[in-house]
């Protein structure tokens, strides 16, 4: 396997609420290598998020990074001055937003905001910047590009603004790009279209990406490996065939089992119990033991730890534990 460009160690991010500290990101540890694309999978809650946005550190004003590495190429993003950080985020490490409508200003035409990125980054000014951003937004499948730079938000349809964060989000182009459930506002053909847009510029520029979303059919698609969260922490990881053919946790097989399947025997759909727990009010010990059923008595009050279950595919059950 190729050495990470991205290892993440025990990350946690606390928020600090009235009703008491919520543990958004729990000790979430993970790699990812250049040109691979690692799935960030869970339910709405389980802080993929707010894995993504501690990376970057632009956590809410409430929320702390209380603990953990982010080496990127061996450089610890969270002990970073904010000046450096500054000159990181865009460069080396990017993020495309889930809502393009929040991420975009709809004050600025695209033409600025796309520019932005590159002056910062490139340095470039003038005719020079101009033709980078029409570059840009070329590169991204935009027609006429050239004329959508006057172009301000409200005048282009869902898929081209997606497709416009996606062009500022590359213009330096970074080392990994970080895809927050990108195709949620998308129909299902312009869907298609840019998922392979993303995966033909991370072959261009040999991007790590890590792919947030809850779509499982958009992880078979575009990811190598998958890690699937719940509550905060990670509760499998592993090549994305494995997790597939083989899942080892409970959450991963009901996630799985919910799934319809095209040319399949017909089968029940899984329903999972239950809501996702408060983050304010976790459960102890497993977090999903409300809502298993293959729950033990331990499950309750014992937080299960991470064991190897397969060449590469790890597990926090009492299952999966020997001797659990």
């Amino acid at each position: 396997m190729a050495p990470p460009l991205l290892a993440v160690r025990d990350l946690s991010t606390h928020i600090v609420t009235k009703w008491g500290t919520v543990r958004a990101v729990d000790g979430v540890s993970f790699t990812v290598a250049a040109g691979e694309t690692l799935g960030l999978v869970g339910e709405s809650g389980s802080g993929k998020s707010m894995t993504c946005l501690s990376l970057l550190r632009l956590v809410p004003k409430a929320a702390r990074i209380v603990a953990g590495e982010a080496l990127l190429e061996g450089e610890d993003l969270l002990q970073l001055p904010e000046a450096d950080m500054t000159r990181v985020r865009g460069k080396q490490i990017a993020m495309i937003l889930q809502d393009p409508m929040s991420s975009l200003n709809p004050v600025f035409t695209i033409g600025m905001q796309v520019r932005e990125p590159v002056a910062q980054h490139q340095g470039l000014r003038g005719a020079a910047l101009t033709r980078r951003a029409v570059e840009l937004l070329a590169a991204v499948g935009i027609p006429s590009p050239e004329a959508r730079l006057q172009a301000f938000p409200h005048q282009m349809s869902g898929g081209m603004r997606q497709r416009a964060v996606g062009a500022m989000a590359i213009a330096a182009p970074p080392r990994v790009l970080i895809a927050d459930e990108p195709t949620t506002s998308l129909d299902v053909t312009i869907q298609a279209q840019y998922l392979r847009l993303l995966r033909e510029l991370q072959a261009r520029h040999n991007l790590a990406m890590i792919f947030v979303t809850h779509d499982l059919g958009i992880v078979a698609r575009m990811c190598e490996r998958v890690a699937i969260m719940y509550a905060g922490r990670i509760v499998e990881t592993g090549p994305t065939r494995r997790i597939w053919s083989a899942p080892a946790h409970p959450y991963t097989q009901a996630l799985l089992g919910s799934v319809p399947g095209i040319g399949v025997a017909r089968r029940k759909l899984t329903a999972i119990d239950g809501q996702p727990p408060d983050a304010a009010a976790v459960p102890s010990g497993c977090a999903f033991h409300p809502r298993c059923p293959h729950a033990l008595p331990r499950c309750a009050v014992e937080a299960p730890p991470e064991v190897a279950v397969a060449p590469d595919q790890k597990a926090r059950c009492w299952l999966v534990t020997p001797h659990g």
